[in-house]
């Protein structure tokens, strides 16, 4: 049989058919082995095709038997595994991220990671800036800025209240008839969006912890939610860092789309946009072509520093 994964708690997987029903299935050894050489902490993802077989014992499993190719995915750097790597999802529509300026702020930095992990798989990716009815005027101003910055480099955005009800519609029709992965830092308000999107999902609520302002995770592991009919999400636990995986050096200014477009105008073809002469994306930061905290978001991830906040 065939099925979809739409839960992973890292030895057990929840499978599910083509007719909705869902199987308790964990991998088959050699095939578990052979999966486990790729230096991945998670040898199978929700959103991943699976083939799978009943098994024999009495017990209501399946075990998996092979994997489909994937479509795309999403992968950072493994927080507990030094040298591995971590998929996040798999086979996917576009990619939502929920960040906020209130409490928890969301760094830009931590928006361009995720924007440029997006881009080296080519998933389309919106933003939604949530918690608006929280914001002061001078954050709702950035809040418009961050929105006409990310919308000409070809993102959608969206400002975003689970609150006041604001752009809900918006967002309804961004989600609508895709696969989209949720993620965010914790607190930043993932699950009230979509509680109010579909009330009766009932996805758990964090509180936001007094200490540092952070969230609390209420999202243990990675899980598929269908909407409506045609529509589903994957609900990631919150981030709190995520270091590039995949991505070489030489090839990192590629995932910036306003740099992907100056390609082969600087003067050296190996140019790391540092401090060569001659660097077409360095006169573009200093004529405003491209925004500071871009250029700064860049230079971070070339020096391989992992953006926590």
């Amino acid at each position: 049989m065939e099925g979809i994964v739409v839960k992973s708690t890292g030895s057990w997987y929840l499978v599910e058919d083509a007719e909705g029903k869902v199987h308790r299935g964990r991998l088959r050894g050699r095939f578990k082995l052979t999966l486990e050489d790729r230096r991945l902490s998670n040898p199978i993802a929700v959103g991943d095709r699976v083939t799978f077989v009943a098994e024999t014992g009495g017990e209501e499993t399946v075990a998996i038997t092979d994997i489909a190719e994937r479509d795309n995915y999403l992968i950072r750097k493994s927080v507990h595994r030094k040298g591995e790597s971590h998929i996040l999802a798999a086979n996917l529509g576009q990619v939502l991220l929920v960040a906020t300026l209130a409490m928890p702020r969301t760094s830009l930095g931590f928006i361009d990671r995720f924007l440029v992990s997006a881009e080296a798989y080519r998933i389309p990716a919106v933003i939604a800036l949530n918690k608006a009815d929280l914001f002061e005027p001078e954050d709702l101003e950035l809040a418009q800025a961050l929105q006409m910055l990310y919308k000409r480099l070809g993102y959608g955005f969206l400002i975003t209240s689970a609150a006041d009800g604001q752009q809900l519609e918006a967002l309804r029709q961004v989600l609508d008839g895709k696969t989209t992965l949720l993620s965010g830092h914790s607190g930043v308000g993932k699950s009230s969006l979509v509680n109010t999107l579909v009330p009766g999902l009932d996805l758990r609520v964090g509180e936001i912890s007094a200490f540092a302002n952070k969230g609390t995770h209420t999202t243990t592991f990675a899980e598929r939610h269908t909407l409506w009919a045609g529509t589903h999400i994957i609900d990631t636990p919150g981030i709190k860092e995520l270091g590039l995986a995949e991505i070489e050096e030489a090839e990192l200014s590629h995932f910036f789309p306003e740099m992907r477009a100056l390609l082969n105008q600087c003067r050296y073809h190996n140019c790391r946009h540092v401090a060569e002469p001659g660097c077409a994306v360095r006169q573009a930061v200093d004529s405003g072509q491209i925004w500071p905290s871009r250029y700064e978001s860049y230079r971070s991830m070339l020096a391989g520093d992992d953006n926590r906040r």
